[in-house]
């Protein structure tokens, strides 16, 4: 209790005693509900603008199917447009049904970028002509590894809630996150120091070479920015990426995680495909 005999934790104050715009923002409904709205307006804009992209492409060469660029579009509309159903996931019960809701758009987030990562990687062994039949093996059994490890936390945690599971989870979280970081960073590298290489007169070489280095940068920033939060969020309260509880925190996390870094990579790769005759676009199977 205070001198005047009210609880001091009620009411946040810095050493001044001035008011903490930090928690007044945190605790209050209105900026809750102002904050959650614009991400969900910024995260619909994502999604709209991956959908336009989708039925460009799909205009553009119809004829090849599933492609992994339309794979890719197709679940950047996925991820990005399920936020606005965050709030509505959060009053759901049992808990492990939200810990599993609130999950599963971080693990697709990974598969829509670990896709980037396959696209650079076939290019990469085509430029080389050497095979690319392992790639995608690889790539769906990294996925199944790490949807499964998920799940069966999400089954004990049904059965039993385990507290330091939950850490686990998180930890696992910012160890995809790291790993998708390195993938960035080998296969963006070796493709970005390939085209270095070309004849300076190759068509499109420098337009390609900037491509490959801006989406390396972001994106490998992006996901070790993921995975240094995650881990903080594993053991401090005060990180908790919760979007009704820190609206403020999560408005930047989300901001410089998802949001900014999903509508550069789309801008940067909008190009579209010619329509005829490129090699690395193969449907997914």
């Amino acid at each position: 209790m205070g001198l005047y005999g009210v609880d001091e934790a009620v009411i946040p104050y810095n050493l001044n005693g001035e008011s903490n715009w930090w928690h007044d923002i945190n605790d209050s409904p209105l900026w809750q509900d102002r904050i959650f709205h614009i991400l969900t307006a910024l995260y619909g804009l994502v999604a709209v603008i991956a959908l336009v992209q989708l039925v460009r492409i799909q205009l553009r060469v119809p004829e090849f199917g599933w492609t992994t660029q339309k794979v890719f579009h197709f679940l950047n509309f996925l991820v990005n447009g399920v936020f606005i159903f965050r709030r509505n996931v959060q009053d759901l019960h049992p808990e492990i049904v939200r810990h599993i809701l609130l999950d599963m758009p971080s693990l697709v987030f990974f598969t829509t970028y670990a896709l980037l990562v396959l696209f650079w990687a076939e290019i990469y062994y085509q430029a080389r002509a050497e095979s690319t039949d392992g790639l995608r093996p690889i790539f769906f059994t990294i996925n199944v590894a790490v949807y499964s490890i998920q799940i069966a936390m999400w089954l004990v945690l049904w059965w039993k809630y385990i507290p330091v599971l939950v850490i686990i989870s998180k930890m696992f979280f910012a160890g995809v996150s790291l790993f998708a970081a390195l993938g960035f960073l080998l296969y963006g590298g070796r493709l970005f120091l390939m085209l270095q290489r070309f004849p300076v007169e190759s068509k499109g070489r420098q337009n390609k070479l900037q491509e490959v280095g801006y989406v390396t940068v972001i994106c490998s920033s992006c996901f070790l920015v993921r995975c240094i939060m995650m881990c903080f969020d594993a053991f401090d309260k005060a990180a908790d990426l919760n979007v009704l509880n820190h609206p403020v925190l999560n408005f930047i996390y989300y901001l410089l995680v998802e949001i900014l870094p999903s509508i550069l990579v789309l801008f940067i790769l909008r190009k579209l495909p010619p329509r005829r005759g490129i090699t690395q676009y193969h449907p997914i199977h």
